[in-house]
């Protein structure tokens, strides 16, 4: 029997990088992108239908942003984990973002595997708190 894959939704307002997240994730056996939205109100909606076990936001994007979709997330969907993504690494978007109920933030331009890898902690409730920024990447 094979194991059931962690359900994602992906939310930004950037097609290309929803584009590339979707690929990214699609490519790995056990995850599964069930939605894909491009603002904060459609990541709230596609949580309300598919309660996925992940959701990967975009910071700062219309409908109130990264910050309002993950408190709707949180509300609607306790068990969901949600990944923050964001081209900024400034510390009052890590705070907020934070006091909305994320728990990993992981700046745009970090490696893929760690997208990768963090989806897959926040999926199995393994989460690390950690924030990434390609700045402080190994290769």
């Amino acid at each position: 029997m094979t194991p059931a894959k962690l359900s994602v939704v992906i939310s930004d307002d950037d097609a290309m990088i929803r584009d590339a997240l979707r690929e990214v994730l699609d490519a790995e056996p056990d995850l599964e992108v069930v939605g894909v939205a491009a603002d904060a109100d459609e990541a709230i909606d596609l949580t309300r239908r598919h309660v996925p076990a992940v959701v990967v936001l975009d910071v700062r994007m219309p409908g109130g942003g990264g910050g309002r979709a993950a408190r709707e997330i949180r509300r609607l969907a306790p068990g969901t984990g949600i990944l923050a993504l964001s081209a900024y690494a400034d510390l009052a978007a890590v705070e907020d973002i934070r006091a909305a109920g994320v728990t990993e933030y992981i700046v745009k331009g970090a490696p893929n595997r760690d997208i990768v890898a963090a989806v897959r902690r926040l999926g199995t409730g393994r989460t690390s708190g950690e924030h990434r920024s390609p700045q402080r990447e190994t290769p």
